[in-house]
């Protein structure tokens, strides 16, 4: 199985095309010498046209579609960088070429006589501007409607600066780079799923229930955890989700998770089932198990920065913040959620357990099952531009209170059970709250949050679970 793109036929793709654009912005002046040439030139601007529109024959490599058409729009937009240098230099030189307006001067365009004038070149300029737009706006349209590692950032700036040369170069030169990059790491990785996709490395025992953290819900075309499901489900994981209330209290939602075990259970047939729970998932999961009858139900509960001691800034703001501004708040955000699902939410009392006080009452009453193998993770920023809006603005003030932090949570509130892993990554950004589940749909170098989960999943199936 091949491991990369077929450089070959990208080669070989590139370079006929840029021929086949450059023949053709200069086949006008070959009209002049018959109608042999003029078919000639017709042929060039339909071969032309069919690897614009239709290269499938070059992207057999890549197995995904959507990174077929990625690529396709990232080949086509080198293709107009290259092929408008060419035409640019071309056109100066005939300009160059011009002693007078009526009379031009004779010279050879590959192997034909051609006689320059006025009337050529502007005819010149008038198809090269149309067979470059063509091929510049079915390219940038592909990757905008392909790309995600472009994000809405770069998709504005691209649109804003789109008319101010040079920085529409520049930026364009920024996009193609930024989807070779994802080109090149999306194919690996089907490529990667491809190869093991016979071992099921994923197929648990048990069923994995996700549960999300507070102030987000379970939405089918929103997926709270990006595309790490989907990328469990290829390498054979069994993927159900909590749909507890966004906003609700602890013993609430835990409620909610215990009925949600007790379900899955019944329609799989399965005894069990393992627990992947991300912030305060973590703590509505550890609710539900504080029955025993539903403890009997779990076979692992895996913890992804959940905040078991609480955020210190959590007790901060509830205790500084004017009360009449809380209810508020409080109030709006009810409202709204009541509208999405959310049957009795209580934002204060959600926002109140996650405080130092609370989760330490918490810890004091609900303690581990026997029998559940437990294990947890967190991560942190490194610095305040590290991650995404807001949690890159939340890091340093939460940092006053809890020390190193992910965002929102500090290192010390994630360690619980048998296990602790702290996740890590190269360079200076660091990992968020929000990039452990995949909330931005980001390739971040050195830590693919996919394969971190697929890994996960894969260590349960080891041990049993």
């Amino acid at each position: 199985m091949k491991k990369t793109l077929h450089v070959t036929a990208k080669i070989i793709y590139f370079a006929l095309v840029v021929f086949v654009l450059l023949c053709c912005t200069n086949s006008v002046f070959l009209l002049a010498s018959g109608t042999s040439d003029t078919i000639v030139m017709l042929l060039f601007i339909l071969i032309t046209f069919f690897f614009w529109i239709w290269p499938e024959v070059y992207g057999r490599d890549i197995l995904d579609g959507r990174v077929r058409q990625l690529w396709y729009g990232n080949v086509q937009l080198k293709m107009f960088l290259v092929s408008m240098l060419i035409t640019i230099g071309y056109t100066i030189i005939e300009l160059l070429s011009i002693h007078s307006i009526d009379d031009g001067v004779s010279y050879s365009l590959f192997g034909f006589e051609i006689v320059a004038s006025w009337k050529r070149i502007i005819s010149h300029i008038i198809i090269a501007i149309v067979f470059l737009s063509i091929t510049f706006w079915i390219g940038i349209i592909r990757i905008y409607l392909t790309s995600i590692q472009l994000g809405i950032k770069l998709r504005v700036i691209g649109i804003l600066c789109g008319w101010i040369f040079p920085l529409n170069l520049i930026v364009l030169c920024i996009m193609i780079s930024t989807t070779d990059k994802e080109i090149k790491f999306e194919n690996d990785k089907a490529l990667m799923n491809a190869a093991r996709k016979s071992e099921q490395i994923c197929a648990t025992k048990y069923p994995v229930l996700l549960l999300h953290g507070v102030f987000f819900r379970d939405f089918k075309y929103l997926d709270y955890w990006g595309r790490v499901p989907k990328e469990l489900i290829i390498n054979g994981a069994r993927i159900f989700y909590g749909e507890q209330q966004s906003a609700g209290t602890v013993a609430s939602c835990g409620e909610e998770v215990a009925r949600k075990i007790l379900e899955i259970c019944k329609m799989t047939g399965a005894q069990k089932v393992n627990i992947i729970a991300h912030s305060k998932g973590g703590l509505d999961a550890r609710a539900a198990m504080s029955d025993p009858e539903i403890a009997k139900h779990v076979a692992s509960l895996t913890t992804i920065n959940t905040p078991h001691r609480g955020c210190e800034f959590a007790d901060y703001l509830l205790g500084k913040s004017p009360e009449k501004l809380k209810q508020g708040v409080a109030a709006a955000y009810n409202t709204a959620l009541k509208k999405v699902g959310d049957y009795a939410p209580d934002f204060i009392g959600a926002c109140r357990d996650l405080t130092h006080e609370a989760c330490a009452e918490f810890n004091s009453r609900v303690h581990d099952p026997e029998g559940v193998y437990i294990q947890s993770y967190g991560s942190l920023l490194k610095n305040h531009r590290g991650g995404r809006f807001p949690l890159n603005l939340t890091y340093g003030f939460v940092g006053l209170f809890d020390g190193g932090n992910d965002g929102l949570v500090g290192e010390a509130s994630f360690p619980w059970g048998a296990d602790y892993h702290l996740i890590t990554a190269p360079g200076k950004r660091g990992i968020s709250h929000g990039d452990v589940i995949d909330l931005n749909r980001e390739n971040i170098p050195g830590y693919d949050v996919r394969e971190f989960y697929v890994q996960l999943v894969a260590n349960l199936k080891k041990k049993g679970f």
